[in-house]
């Protein structure tokens, strides 16, 4: 089985290719293939995998096709993680590499027949929160999509948008989607390793630096989470099982409540955790202030993904038990998560103001 994965040499992607490389040929897509393959196979060699059979062929989401050969061999399937990360993230930069790559990718299965594990994100399982965006269902004809950039920020409003115009796809033509929504990710379940681009990094950064000296929201609110390497298992299941549903929400429900998550983490670091909550829109409106995103390395799009909602897990777990896959103890994860921080020597606090 030949499966080809847009974003390998990301976070997720290394973990995902480290699972899937004792068994099948990976073909990665990588803008630079001389320079990135050889540091992709090294990477996923120490996580376990089998970097030789690793295969680059160049690509970029930003390219019409993808810029991929006319000759592509034909995978068997096709994972898709790469998109375009950043707060702040213009709206016309978004929707080319996050929506338009997202549908090439998409066109790329359904010309080859593949099977297609489109990953995008747990919060198309909160109701509420797409409702109030003016999102109530899959037609993406039936979206004001310029209200909800302005109200959700790019990034979350482009990957919102890449999936609901991904399934309608698949609803008008024989694609097979599977759709794999995540949680934040947390770091490794066994090494606590985290990359710093990820929120829960600069979570555990702004505790270990004195800069969280209350909780946000209430204690009802919490930031969902799955282990790296259990949510690259969960990707790789779903990409060779036979029968598998057409959504997989890959989040932890025992997650704890920000304010326990906090504790964990202070634990780990020998840090004193925040004890008072701020009202979400109190932290929000001090976010909108000139400079202070940067001041408390926070921006108000992340705000977003800390809430009070609840999912419905049913159709995972169903999923994990026939695989024979079981979720770490999310306490434990956060803890090594904090540890791998503070074992990277960041954990300095930030000097007092004068």
């Amino acid at each position: 089985m030949t499966i080809l994965i847009t974003g390998a040499s990301g976070f997720i992607g290394r973990h995902v290719c480290a699972q899937l490389s004792h068994h099948h040929d990976i073909l990665a897509v990588l803008r630079q293939p001389d320079s990135q393959l050889p540091a992709l196979r090294q990477q996923v060699h120490a996580l376990g995998g089998q970097g030789e059979r690793l295969q680059a062929v160049q690509g970029d989401l930003d390219l019409p096709g993808l810029g991929l050969p006319e000759d592509l061999p034909a995978p068997q399937a096709i994972i898709h993680l790469g998109a375009r990360f950043a707060w702040q993230l213009d709206r016309e930069t978004a929707q080319r590499t996050n929506v338009a790559g997202s549908l090439a990718v998409a066109e790329l299965a359904r010309r080859h027949g593949s099977r297609l594990v489109f990953i995008s994100g747990f919060m198309l399982e909160n109701h509420e929160h797409l409702q109030r965006l003016g999102i109530t269902g899959d037609d993406p004809d039936q979206v004001d999509w310029q209200q909800v950039y302005r109200r959700a920020g790019g990034y979350e409003a482009s990957k919102l948008e890449a999936a609901i115009r991904v399934r309608a796809l698949a609803a008008i033509s024989d694609l097979e989607l599977v759709e794999v929504q995540p949680a934040t990710v947390a770091g490794h379940s066994h090494t606590g390793a985290l990359d710093s681009a990820q929120p829960l990094y600069s979570l555990i950064d702004n505790l270990a630096r004195g800069r969280m000296a209350m909780v946000p929201g209430s204690p009802d609110h919490w930031l969902p989470l799955v282990a790296v390497d259990h949510l690259a298992a969960l990707i790789a299941e779903a990409t060779r099982a036979q029968t598998v549903p057409q959504r997989l929400l890959a989040l932890d429900p025992t997650t704890p409540n920000l304010q326990g998550l906090l504790a964990i983490a202070a634990d780990s670091l020998g840090r004193r955790p925040p004890q008072r909550h701020v009202p979400i829109p109190v932290l929000a409106a001090l976010l909108h202030l000139p400079g202070m995103p940067r001041l408390m390395n926070t921006w108000p799009e992340a705000l977003h993904f800390t809430q009070t909602t609840r999912f419905d897990t049913t159709a995972t777990d169903a999923f994990l038990a026939q695989q024979g896959l079981t979720r770490p103890a999310m306490a434990a994860v956060i803890a090594r998560s904090a540890h791998w921080y503070q074992q990277q020597g960041h954990d300095q606090a930030d000097p007092s103001p004068a």
